[in-house]
């Protein structure tokens, strides 16, 4: 007897409560229905189901039972799966979501290179600076930076990034450089946000052992663009605070430097997030591979 499709008889014969409605659906006889059954409890030494004339009821022992074939036909059903996806060729749409200028800098090479591996693919790659809740907007993929909130979703740690404070090497030439982050007080700051509010910026003291300090800067100039204000602090307006990653080109070709390194705050994780968990399909999965494998390898996410 094929065990496992023993289990799913009995299944559906609980599920139906009758053994005529579950031959139908299962479109056996209902003489092969019973037969199974009695082989099923045969095996196990004890009695699964009491069966009347007008009703199939479980006992004890049958509602244990049923709650392990449901745990173990659902194993079978992911084991399947996966092996069945792990050589499908992906194929069809692949939505993904990312913070504008990570997208933008790192997530769109990425598109480009899978679109060339996988013909059969398309892409629809949507840049916000939101959270996406890619549930009900029906996305396949996730850039998330920050801690993320308990969830459904499954996550795949990609990287880290750093708030960092940078200007111009020219602005520090002629204002000088702060050493502390009381010392912001003396200089112009660019702020990237939308609203009025103040701006609270927190560093870590040097002593270490999890003590913060937290300053309030004055920002003359406030904008909703980091491009604007980038542009801005480059031509040496000022100072201002954004993600290592949105500052590491300049930072590397001269137009930016950072300070106040030693008191820079504990670093942000970067995932890939996805709803499906392991049940992903073939076109998640193989992008994952992918972008894993060249974000991981990208020192901008994985410097100490």
């Amino acid at each position: 007897m094929d065990r496992f499709n023993a289990m799913k008889v009995y299944v559906r014969v609980a599920e139906e409560q009758g053994f005529a409605a579950a031959a139908r659906a299962l479109n056996m006889s209902p003489a092969a229905v019973t037969r199974t059954i009695a082989q099923l409890e045969d095996i196990i030494g004890a009695r699964l189901l009491i069966r009347t004339t007008r009703t199939v009821t479980m006992t004890e022992a049958g509602t244990r039972y049923l709650a392990d074939c449901k745990r173990l036909l659902a194993d079978l059903h992911e084991v399947e799966a996966a092996a069945g996806g792990a050589y499908a060729r992906p194929s069809g749409m692949l939505s993904i979501t990312a913070p504008v200028q990570f997208g933008q800098m790192h997530v769109a090479p990425i598109v480009g290179r899978y679109l060339d591996q996988y013909p059969d693919m398309r892409a629809r790659l949507m840049l916000f600076d939101r959270i996406v809740n890619i549930v009900e907007e029906g996305i396949d993929l996730a850039v998330r930076i920050g801690h993320l909130a308990d969830s459904s979703l499954s996550a795949i740690r990609i990287g880290q990034v750093r708030q960092v404070v940078c200007g111009a090497p020219a602005y520090f030439d002629r204002v000088g450089v702060p050493e502390i982050p009381a010392d912001l007080a003396g200089h112009r700051i660019i702020a990237t946000t939308g609203s009025s509010a103040r701006l609270d910026w927190q560093f870590n003291t040097l002593s270490g052992a999890g003590r913060k300090i937290q300053v309030s800067p004055d920002a003359r100039w406030q904008t909703n663009s980091i491009e604007a204000a980038r542009k801005a602090v480059i031509d040496g307006w000022g100072i201002m605070r954004m993600l290592s990653y949105q500052a590491a080109p300049f930072i590397s070709d001269g137009s930016l430097q950072t300070v106040l390194d030693d008191h820079a705050p504990d670093p942000v994780p970067v995932h890939l997030v996805h709803p499906e968990g392991r049940h992903a399909p073939a076109k998640v999965r193989s992008f994952i591979d992918l972008a894993v494998e060249i974000l991981r390898s990208n020192p901008v996410l994985n410097s100490d």
